[in-house]
């Protein structure tokens, strides 16, 4: 059996470094061997069941992993069937790739060939795709911030990790993550897109205030209140900007 960082852990609180590299080995396991049970981390990984859970548990919440029910396997006892833990896209992001480096050629190459209107055209056909499954979702309820809401928890099950508040005279949306904010940061396109198509979902002129590809925190989408979700509020005609495009 394999042991990560200094010595086994027994599900007692460690160094902050070295709970880093342990749930970083926890989260790779289920990279390359997901999915797979919270006994089979311990196995592998020469821990406890405790501090497997511990780690597990972090990643659920964080977004980077889900589970799902193992299949019977002849007959079963009583009891809950065993949970298979897997990493989802969120997950798989933090270990890196070379799809950035493959798009970003990509996309100059149609630059250079198609010029400006073809990488638009890409970006807008690319949100499109992404977002067109959940337009019925989206659209159902009338007013912009339910929409909002709606459009968050849609962009969340794409990987974005999205959330809506209220702030001032409007919805703020906000995507925690990005999976193209490498390939964004040279072809802001992509976001221009996204913008627009959000516009489009939600019925009214939104503004875009932060983007993850120009180094803020997050992509913050100021969503403007129709007039008749707005009474008794105070106007504010200028949306306020969160600290680095994250939310408090």
């Amino acid at each position: 059996m394999k042991n990560v960082g200094s010595g086994q852990e027994l599900g007692v609180a460690s160094p902050q470094p070295a709970d880093g590299r342990t749930r970083q080995a926890v989260a790779r396991l289920l990279l390359e061997r997901g999915p797979v049970t919270t006994a089979d981390v311990a196995d592998e990984l020469g821990l406890s069941h405790v501090a497997v859970r511990r780690h597990l548990d972090a990643l659920l919440a964080d977004g980077e992993a889900t589970t799902r029910d193992a299949p019977p396997h002849g007959r079963r006892g009583r009891g809950r069937p065993a949970k298979l833990f897997l990493l989802t896209e969120t997950g798989r992001s933090r270990f890196g790739h070379a799809y950035d480096d493959l798009a970003v050629a990509a996309l100059r190459f149609l630059a250079e060939s198609g010029g400006e209107q073809a990488v638009r055209a890409f970006a807008e056909r690319r949100v499109e795709a992404m977002i067109e499954r959940h337009r019925d979702t989206v659209t159902e309820p009338e007013q912009p911030a339910e929409r909002a809401k709606a459009l968050a928890a849609a962009l969340t099950r794409e990987g974005y990790a999205s959330s809506s508040r209220h702030v001032g005279a409007g919805e703020q949306l906000c995507q925690h993550h990005c999976p193209v904010a490498h390939v964004a940061a040279e072809f802001p396109q992509l976001c221009e897109a996204e913008t627009t198509a959000f516009a489009e979902m939600l019925g009214v002129h939104v503004q875009r205030l932060a983007t993850i590809a120009r180094g803020d925190a997050a992509c913050t989408t100021n969503v403007p209140l129709l007039p008749t979700q707005d009474q008794g509020k105070t106007p504010n005609q200028t949306p306020p900007t969160p600290d680095g495009g994250e939310l408090a």
